[in-house]
């Protein structure tokens, strides 16, 4: 990677191809001082007198990724690791591409994830991870998938305002199924926390399912995980799945898409680009704690699962094939497999990583664009040209003006 230094204005230079959601130039520059993005722009407005040599033609500069939804990595899981281990899994992220990252749970019982709740809230209090997710325990057994149905319970108000609260504001999403028992209520504790509304691992019609989309209007909503955990779209049902691409469609909710080749197909997530467009779509890794490690079996809060050939499954004893279990993607796999085989534009994919996850967490003013003002949060790219001969992949990670090692 090419970079120029100056110590009079600027820490950082780079020139290169930059693409973002204000931006999108063949040969631009992004300058970085004191920890910000301090100018951006294309080459041929540089103030200075001597632009730096520009990267080659198949890497791109790129705001850092934003993953709201992704369970661990590296070895370590969010749910059912200590706080070093839950900031290694961060860290291992972070090394990939993904500049914030909400540490997402799962179901299990209350007081475990109180307690890693807590756990989690000073990592989040400290910038090690950008928030919590809650994914569940307020879900349907009946599209449980890789959620422990022992432990998947009745909506109750006192026992999420308890959650929520033991994060002490660091919570900043929680998925519900829509048919849960006092979903009303569940939505309402949300709101006075300032919590953003997911919907999934539902069995909901679309009537139920619509009603709840009305219900939670009133924040920004997400469709936890489009197309899984959910009823398959049918044509006589449509379900959640088609109450909340008609909702999107509207502009009341943003898709979150595994586009990693195995939650879904190539075509399935072209599709969903082509409907939506970036700015209602976030792409999430869904990753677990096996993400850049070897297949073998692993945990995903109380439950063992069996990674093989990359795809991690609910372990089975009985010969049958368990429920998928997350991810082994990290966010740029999903960013790079969304352009080369879903054929979605690089800006439009950009897009879907950065800037509509930023705005969905309320931090668009800081981080998920080229702007000058926000954080120096980058990622150089390799690949991005459809004739390079290499796959895309992240060449180097910066981080509050930084690079990452």
């Amino acid at each position: 990677m090419t970079q120029h230094t100056m110590t009079r204005r600027f820490d950082h230079i780079l020139r290169g191809r930059l693409v973002s959601a204000s931006v999108c130039v063949d040969d631009g520059i992004v300058a970085v001082a004191n920890g910000s993005i301090a100018w951006v722009g294309p080459v041929d407005q540089w103030p200075e007198t001597t632009p730096p040599q520009a990267l080659p033609s198949d890497q791109a500069i790129v705001p850092g990724l934003i993953d709201v939804h992704c369970h661990g990595g590296g070895g370590w899981g969010f749910p059912e690791s200590d706080g070093p281990g839950c900031a290694a899994a961060a860290d291992f992220h972070r090394r990939a591409g993904s500049t914030s990252v909400l540490a997402s749970l799962v179901s299990a019982p209350v007081a475990d994830i109180d307690r890693q709740i807590r756990e989690l809230a000073e990592l989040a209090e400290s910038g090690v991870i950008s928030g919590i997710h809650l994914e569940g325990p307020f879900l349907a057994v009946a599209r449980c998938g890789a959620q422990d149905p022992r432990h998947i319970i009745d909506g109750d108000p006192a026992i999420l305002d308890r959650l929520l609260s033991a994060g002490r504001g660091t919570v900043a999403a929680v998925t519900l199924a829509p048919e849960t028992a006092r979903f009303g209520e569940l939505v309402d504790v949300a709101r006075d926390h300032g919590v953003m509304v997911g919907l999934g691992h539902s069995d909901a019609s679309y009537s139920v399912a619509a009603e709840s989309i009305a219900r939670s209007a009133e924040r920004p909503l997400l469709a936890t995980h489009l197309f899984n955990g959910m009823a398959p779209l049918h044509h006589r049902e449509p379900g959640l799945a088609g109450a909340c691409l008609a909702a999107a469609g509207r502009g009341e909710l943003v898709a979150e898409l595994i586009a990693d080749g195995v939650h879904l197909a190539d075509g399935t997530v072209a599709m969903i680009f082509d409907l939506l467009g970036p700015h209602r779509i976030t792409l999430i890794s869904d990753a677990m704690v096996a993400t850049g490690m070897a297949d073998g079996r692993y945990r995903l809060g109380p439950q063992d699962v069996d990674v093989v050939e990359g795809v991690a499954r609910l372990y089975a004893d009985d010969e049958q094939v368990g429920s998928l279990a997350g991810s082994t993607s990290t966010l740029a796999d999903v960013l790079a497999r969304t352009v080369t085989h879903a054929g979605v534009p690089l800006q439009a994919a950009v897009v879907a990583a950065t800037h509509t996850p930023a705005r969905l967490l309320g931090v668009d003013a800081g981080v998920g664009d080229l702007r000058a003002g926000m954080r120096a949060d980058l990622l150089v790219l390799d690949g991005v040209d459809p004739s390079a001969a290499a796959p895309m992949s992240v060449r180097a990670v910066m981080n509050h003006g930084s690079w990452v090692d």
